[in-house]
């Protein structure tokens, strides 16, 4: 995390101590079961016809590198040595066009599966990367309470069992998994296990015996916990596939993959990637700099999983978030100070492929951002509606979605 503002590095020594206290905060259970974080739940998992997958590039990722608005002159104007030629990018219509980087998406885009869509954020400017990820995560403007969006979905029909959100990449649970419905949260699929287990289950049968009739808070938890592990054993032998870019990304992705594939009744997977998106400084060109890495590997890793998916490709959609954009103008240190508005790009299942968005102009002034006027709720609202079948009501309370267009009904 080279060159970020100090508040995101804060921050994210922050979330390595959060998720140390949460391993502690559950005493011994926790410790008996490793890294997983886990939740009193009880219950056999399901399967599940469809999936969402909620990818969250932290650090506030350029939107406006990722799709560029190659037809706003401001943009060139504003950006006169990290622009992204318009004759380097890809998929390229009268007026946006991809990084040239994000290339391994590009049979995903010409099939129609991949939707972009620019000027989309929360509905008041907010450039603080820890107030602006609680509130994009709870989704829920004014509420007092520590409930994410994804806990109010997975909670919608009385079904509670913790593989029903899994979260990748994490330590502890994002604040979208966050409330009273039971989650998972791991750093990989290997976390979900119990430490110092053997092949004979001789450990396994040992925690069985001390914990099995135990009461309070610690026994349920120690007895959801090996419930947990062995639902989520098939998942573990899915084989891994390769293609992925050798980071937390791809390891992430990877494990999503194989946890869908094993039918294990996943319906929403969250991944964080930390990717290094907060680029004050040195975002770079096309032959050097920062952005052309964190685009790689995310199209790169992106591209792997849905060709590791193979045929459960039909019932996964991903969608990607950001806490906020960058400044329309570079600074003096070839990178982009904290913005506004951004891109979010929906892929695959149920998606209708192009760019999307009312597009609001660009100044090329110190402190210009890219305006808002699309909602982020408004996109996740239309894949949480026409893909999972859910009420936009109890997801997102209070908010009136607007259309977007860019995923079909069901």
């Amino acid at each position: 995390m080279d060159d970020c503002c100090e508040e995101y590095a804060g921050l994210s020594r922050r979330g390595l101590l959060r998720g140390a206290l949460g391993v502690a905060g559950v005493s011994a259970a926790t410790s008996m079961f490793g890294a997983t974080f886990l939740q009193t739940a009880y219950g056999a998992t399901r399967p599940v016809p469809r999936v969402l997958v909620l990818l969250s590039l932290r650090g506030a990722a350029d939107g406006l590198s990722l799709v560029v608005p190659h037809g706003d002159p401001a943009y060139y104007a504003a950006r006169p040595r990290i622009a992204v030629p318009a004759a380097n990018l890809l998929a390229k219509d009268a007026f946006f066009g991809l990084h040239p980087r994000l290339a391994p998406l590009l049979p995903l885009w010409n099939a129609g599966k991949v939707a972009a869509i620019h000027a989309t954020g929360q509905p008041v400017v907010n450039r603080s990367h820890f107030d602006a990820m609680e509130k994009l995560e709870d989704a829920n403007p004014g509420s007092s309470q520590r409930v994410g969006w994804i806990n109010r979905l997975v909670g919608r029909d009385g079904y509670h069992h913790p593989l029903q959100a899994v979260g990748f990449g994490m330590s502890s649970p994002i604040g979208a998994l966050y409330g009273p419905e039971p989650t998972v949260t791991a750093t990989s699929m290997d976390a979900i296990a119990l430490s110092g287990a053997d092949a004979r289950g001789r450990r396994t049968s040992s925690i069985r015996t001390l914990w099995g009739t135990a009461g309070g808070p610690l026994g349920s938890g120690a007895r959801s916990a090996l419930a947990t592990i062995a639902d989520f054993a098939p998942a573990k032998r899915v084989p891994a596939r390769g293609g992925y870019a050798n980071d937390d990304l791809g390891s992430a992705l990877s494990s999503a993959a194989r946890t869908i594939k094993a039918n294990i009744g996943a319906e929403v997977i969250a991944v964080d990637h930390d990717g290094g998106w907060d680029m004050h400084t040195d975002l770079g060109t096309l032959d050097r700099g920062r952005m052309i890495g964190a685009a790689g590997s995310l199209a790169t890793s992106l591209a792997a999983f849905f060709a590791d998916l193979g045929t459960w490709a039909s019932r996964v959609t991903v969608v990607t978030v950001s806490e906020f954009g960058r400044r329309v103008k570079e600074n003096g240190n070839q990178g982009l100070d904290h913005g506004y508005g951004n891109v979010m790009l929906v892929l695959g299942a149920g998606v209708k492929g192009g760019y999307y968005g009312s597009w609001p102009g660009l100044t090329n002034s110190l402190d210009a951002d890219l305006p808002v006027t699309t909602d982020y709720r408004s996109v996740l609202a239309e894949v949480v509606s026409k893909r999972l079948g859910a009420s936009t009501a109890q997801v997102f309370p209070g908010f009136a979605p607007e259309p977007v267009g860019a995923v079909l009904s069901t």
